[in-house]
């Protein structure tokens, strides 16, 4: 089967997905383009097509409301917008990076494209850490991704790894999803970007405050059994009905076969509530590919179900342990 991922690389240990080539660290920004995947640019043309009479072709005509993505290495098409689409290049997502890592003291970790181009996206790594009881360590990143298919706005967005188990859970920073998104109808100004998310950078240590308090919330059996109820319960449906495998599986990681299961941050806590369900998404859950899944975790189902999860852990520490 067919890859999503088409090209990544990265820095350091094998990343989670277990994609991609390898670079040194601090590597140019020229040789992430290269190595990514992302050395080449997103070309636009008007929308054409040929009419038939009578099994005979016709006139060329132009559908001048739309225009043609594709891509300028092998002009292979990307996907069919409106005139007023802003293109966001592969290049423009690098840039975002340059002085942020030249001068901030980030670091790129990941970087390449999914769906033949079709989105495309860096992940950095901020310095910012913190370390729950137990020696459990979790990691401040910057994703940066957009799409050209409709799918994704351009959205850098604050992400944390779990260092035991590189569990990825987007960070949501107070009353904000510590996310600024910026929709294809207005252009993408990188500077912008970093001003509003620079307000959250200093937010870092609520939102690991918020997950030591998870890591000190003790939970009971029964109240493990009605987070996961409410996890993998589909709301939107009006049976309410509930994925029973996923369930069951994410349970079993929360139980002691996930990574970390047994740190004391994470056994019989609503963290380790939390964690079982990111681990179930990045690493468990049924997909096509791992490339499937990696997209899915990030921008997709998976993004969603971890956020769920955390909604539900969140609203644990409210209640007492009965």
């Amino acid at each position: 089967m067919a890859h999503l991922l088409e090209t990544m690389a990265y820095v350091g240990s094998t990343p989670w997905h277990g994609l991609g080539n390898q670079l040194t660290s601090h590597q140019p920004i020229e040789v992430w383009a290269q190595q990514a995947g992302m050395d080449w640019d997103i070309r636009e043309a008007p929308v054409r097509f040929m009419t038939e009479n009578a099994g005979s072709l016709g006139a060329i005509m132009s559908f001048p409301e739309q225009k043609v993505l594709f891509r300028s290495d092998t002009n292979a098409p990307l996907s069919v917008v409106s005139q007023r689409y802003k293109v966001v290049q592969p290049s423009e997502i690098l840039e975002f990076y340059r002085d942020l890592t030249e001068i901030s003291g980030f670091e790129l970790e990941t970087a390449g494209i999914l769906k033949g181009g079709r989105k495309i996206w860096a992940l950095a790594r901020t310095g910012q850490s913190s370390t729950l009881k137990g020696n459990d360590t979790t990691n401040a990143y910057v994703l940066l991704a957009t799409a050209c298919d409709g799918t994704l706005a351009t959205t850098a967005q604050f992400t944390s790894i779990r260092v035991v188990c590189n569990n990825t859970l987007a960070v949501a920073l107070g009353d904000s999803t510590g996310a600024v998104k910026v929709p294809h109808s207005t252009s993408f100004d990188p500077e912008a970007v970093k001003r509003k998310l620079g307000i959250s950078v200093s937010s870092w240590d609520g939102f690991m405050y918020r997950m030591k308090n998870l890591s000190e919330r003790k939970v009971k059996s029964t109240e493990a059994f009605n987070y996961f109820l409410r996890v993998f319960s589909d709301q939107t449906n009006p049976a309410g009905l509930t994925n029973e495998r996923a369930m069951t599986k994410a349970m079993s990681l929360y139980e002691g076969r996930g990574k970390g299961a047994e740190l004391a941050s994470s056994k019989g806590t609503a963290f380790g509530l939390l964690n079982s369900v990111t681990e179930f998404v990045d690493h468990e859950r049924r997909a096509r590919s791992v490339d499937h899944r990696l997209e899915s975790a990030w921008f997709g189902q998976g993004a969603t179900l971890k956020q769920k999860a955390l909604n539900q852990a969140l609203q644990m520490i409210e209640v007492p342990c009965q």
